[in-house]
């Protein structure tokens, strides 16, 4: 016992639950634990600042605020609802055709937003009242709403991958290119459960308005932006960065000049909410850098490697145990936190059984969709709610047909790599 309690590693976990459960945020608790920890074991205390600095003081993750300026301003410039009439005119006609839409439109807006509360937020207060108007249940509605937008930190670009790239150093455009098929693959299995349940309950499709070429003219700008975003990144026209930079602009334009939607009053307020969300990222990568790197020199990250593989060597039982882990820790915080916290310590595992970094990353951020709509927490259906009015415990059971599927899929990504793979090694980005 008194070993225990001079071991600065159980104090580096210990700290930081207590910390937690004093709801002190995490970013806070992960930075004042590891400030404590590196003063009271002399690890080098004075080097925090410059640690705290040199976190955030990279290049690629600049494009965390491009990106996420440039969602902001294409959700109050009318592109989501082009996108929506359109994706409703081609597809809204089929049994459940509105559901399935929602799904459709979830991941062309995940291509644009990158977070999936925001893409909730944009969404919903369109699609719930669509689908209520046409005789679909307020809670699938707000359920299949909820759960599809968890789509948009699945499909690039996401700032899930952007700070996964940043921990573990892989390229954000390979990262980006391999979250393509996965995300599709998410949304293929959620489309067929809306459908299943909507051949159930009978919930039919919405007749079509207007000829299609005036509603494709009318979507074409919208439909263009994740074309230029993403073709600009593959073609090599552009990084990342610059291509988040580039959305702002087009976004801008379109929502000047051509929907004419977003004026001064609009860009403030864009510019304040993506200042504010972006300072809150920030520190959450500074204080969690601090995090991993006093969890590396008190030896937590080895400990936490070698219990894992002395549970067993088999890699498909190891990966269920990490899938596990990280669906458990999605229902209780963020994205981010949770790459932060388990990243530096699964890196050895993944270097011990020679997995590939980008392939498990993809694999992490499904997780973590997953985990957006999985109460307690569940950042998506609590924004749902409040849009709908329901209270999550009504969305539950319409959520877990969802949730199984969704699952089927992550296990496909999980124990076939080359899903996951194949795109960026065929773009030449790995």
């Amino acid at each position: 016992m008194t070993d225990l309690w001079n071991d600065p590693a159980f104090w580096t976990v210990a700290l930081f639950l207590g910390l937690i459960f004093l709801r002190l945020p995490i970013a806070l608790a992960m930075g004042a634990t590891a400030v404590f920890v590196a003063w009271y074991w002399d690890l080098g205390v004075q080097v925090m600042p410059f640690n705290f600095a040199a976190n955030v003081a990279k290049v690629p993750l600049l494009a965390i605020p491009f990106f996420i300026f440039a969602g902001s301003i294409m959700e109050r410039a009318g592109i989501a609802e082009k996108l929506i009439a359109f994706i409703k005119w081609c597809i809204g006609g089929a049994t459940g055709g509105l559901a399935i839409s929602t799904v459709i439109v979830a991941a062309l807006w995940g291509a644009i937003s990158g977070s999936g509360p925001a893409t909730v937020a944009a969404l919903g207060v369109i699609l719930i009242p669509g689908m209520l108007d046409i005789g679909y249940d307020k809670a699938f509605a707000t359920s299949v709403v909820s759960v599809s937008s968890g789509l948009a930190i699945i499909i690039p670009p996401s700032i899930a991958y952007i700070v996964y790239a940043s921990i573990t150093s892989v390229s954000i455009g390979g990262i980006f290119a391999a979250g393509i098929v996965p995300g599709l693959l998410v949304a293929a299995f959620l489309c067929v459960s809306v459908w299943l349940t909507s051949r159930e309950k009978g919930y039919l499709g919405e007749p079509r308005r207007g000829a299609f070429l005036p509603v494709l003219f009318d979507a074409v700008w919208a439909l263009l932006c994740p074309v230029i975003i993403l073709g600009g990144i593959y073609g090599g026209v552009f990084t990342p960065t610059e291509a988040a930079a580039v959305a702002i602009f087009y976004g801008l334009f379109v929502g000047v000049f051509i929907y004419r939607k977003f004026d001064w009053r609009a860009f403030r307020e864009t510019l304040s909410f993506s200042a504010s969300t972006t300072a809150i990222i920030m520190i959450l990568i500074a204080c969690g850098g601090m995090y991993s790197w006093v969890a590396s020199a008190v030896g937590l990250i080895d400990r936490v490697s070698s219990a894992l593989l002395s549970i067993s060597d088999n890699p498909a039982v190891v990966l269920l145990m990490i899938n596990i882990m990280l669906l458990l820790a999605g229902m209780l915080m963020g994205g981010n936190e949770i790459f932060y916290i388990f990243v530096p310590l699964l890196m050895p595992v993944m270097r011990h059984f020679r997995w590939d970094p980008v392939w498990f990353g993809v694999m992490a951020t499904i997780n973590i969709a997953i985990g957006q709509i999985t109460p307690p927490v569940a950042a998506n259906l609590f924004v749902g709610s409040s849009i709908s009015g329901l209270p999550m415990e009504k969305l539950v059971p319409h959520v877990l047909p969802l949730l199984f599927f969704a699952v089927a899929a992550m296990a496909l990504v999980t124990f076939f790599p080359q899903l996951t793979l194949f795109l960026p090694r065929w773009l030449g980005m790995m």
